[in-house]
C-alpha cells in the first residue's frame, strides 16, 4: 500500500452524478485533460430517488467517480461545479485507505503538474 509523502498526496475519490452521459463525458474529459484527475469512471443506467424543491423525483442519472489526490480536491470540486449543468450537483469527496502501490503511484503521477 502506498504511503504518500504528505497528507495532501493521499488519494481521494470525488463522486458526482449527471442527467446525461454526454455531460459526464465532457466534464470527465476536461478534468483528465487539466490533470485534476487521473481517471474518471462513468456509470450510466443509475436511478435516483430524491426530493427536490418539495417534490419527490425519480430520475435516470449517470454516476461518476473521479480519482485524484487530496490537494486537488477543492480544484476538482470547483471545476466540476463550474462545468456541471445541475443547479446543485452532488459533489462528495471520499477518502481512501490506500490500494496497490503501482496503481496509487500512477494516480499521483497523472495528477498535478504536467511531467
Amino acid at each position: 500500500m502506498v504511503n504518500p509523502l504528505t497528507k495532501d498526496d493521499r488519494l481521494v475519490l470525488v463522486y458526482t452524478t449527471f442527467a446525461r452521459l454526454n455531460d459526464a463525458k465532457r466534464v470527465g474529459d476536461a478534468l483528465v485533460a487539466a490533470r485534476l484527475a487521473a481517471c474518471v469512471n462513468i456509470f450510466p443506467g443509475m436511478i435516483s430517488i430524491y426530493e427536490w424543491k418539495g417534490t419527490r423525483e425519480v430520475a435516470d442519472e449517470v454516476a461518476m467517480i473521479i480519482k485524484t489526490r487530496a490537494s486537488l480536491a477543492d480544484a476538482v470540486l470547483a471545476e466540476t461545479k463550474r462545468l456541471h449543468p445541475y443547479e446543485l450537483p452532488a459533489l462528495l469527496v471520499i477518502p481512501t485507505e490506500g490500494g496497490s502501490d503501482e496503481y496509487c503511484s500512477w494516480i499521483l503521477s497523472q495528477t498535478g503538474r504536467a511531467p
